[in-house]
């Protein structure tokens, strides 16, 4: 059986079914042998579970050159560094996007594009909205060139809470602008890195939306 098929799933992304079913199961049981205030917090964790994975459809711009933020959630810092470890990169613009435990977590590609490398690093797990996340916490870099042959890296952090980043996607695999990628579990960020001529149109503490708000412009291909 599809569990994707259910109307009351249909909005909530796969990897939260089993969640929302597992804590939907044990509510019903609670309930039924009188155990008043497990059965409500179980149905607590089942309604959070539903709001937490819930999958929107996006609809991104399509004009060239445009970057749309791989998550929802605030920015957090906009600045100048070296590109992330392993990924080859010099000089770049650095966008920090926090995602709270309330914001959805489904990651989606800033551009249209291929895979080149992934690189998973296991670690610690700081609040996300720390400087330290980037460097000492559990993450993920997805190293991508454009169709237009420009490379830009982004990173999944895991948080405070978050005890798992998934990845749906692998090296050679082709993505559409604000197609879904992966998520990261209870609390995260998305560390996003462009060329550093890029034309930056977010500020910070603005609040983005995945596969739609758009990041910024990318500069013309050499």
């Amino acid at each position: 059986m599809n569990l994707g098929n259910l109307p009351l799933l249909d909005r909530i992304h796969p990897e939260g079914h089993r969640w929302v079913l597992g804590f939907g199961l044990v509510t019903i049981i609670f309930f039924l042998l009188g155990w008043g205030w497990l059965w409500k917090l179980t149905l607590f964790l089942a309604l959070f579970s539903g709001a937490f994975f819930r999958d929107p459809d996006r609809y991104p711009p399509f004009r060239e050159g445009t970057i749309v933020s791989p998550a929802d959630g605030r920015i957090l810092s906009v600045t100048q560094v070296d590109g992330p470890e392993l990924s080859g990169l010099a000089e770049s613009t650095k966008i920090s996007i926090f995602m709270s435990i309330f914001n959805v977590h489904v990651n989606r590609a800033p551009v249209a594009g291929r895979v080149l490398e992934i690189h998973y690093k296991p670690g610690k797990f700081f609040s996300a909205n720390l400087d330290k996340a980037a460097e000492e916490n559990e993450r993920n870099l997805v190293l991508m060139e454009d169709e237009q042959g420009r490379r830009l890296a982004f990173v999944q952090i895991a948080g405070l809470i978050a005890r798992r980043i998934v990845c749906f996607v692998g090296p050679e695999d082709t993505l559409a602008k604000g197609e879904r990628f992966g998520l990261i579990r209870f609390g995260s960020r998305v560390d996003l890195y462009l060329p550093p001529q890029t034309e930056i149109d977010v500020s910070v503490g603005q609040h983005v939306k995945g596969g739609e708000t758009i990041i910024g412009y990318l500069p013309n291909a050499d």
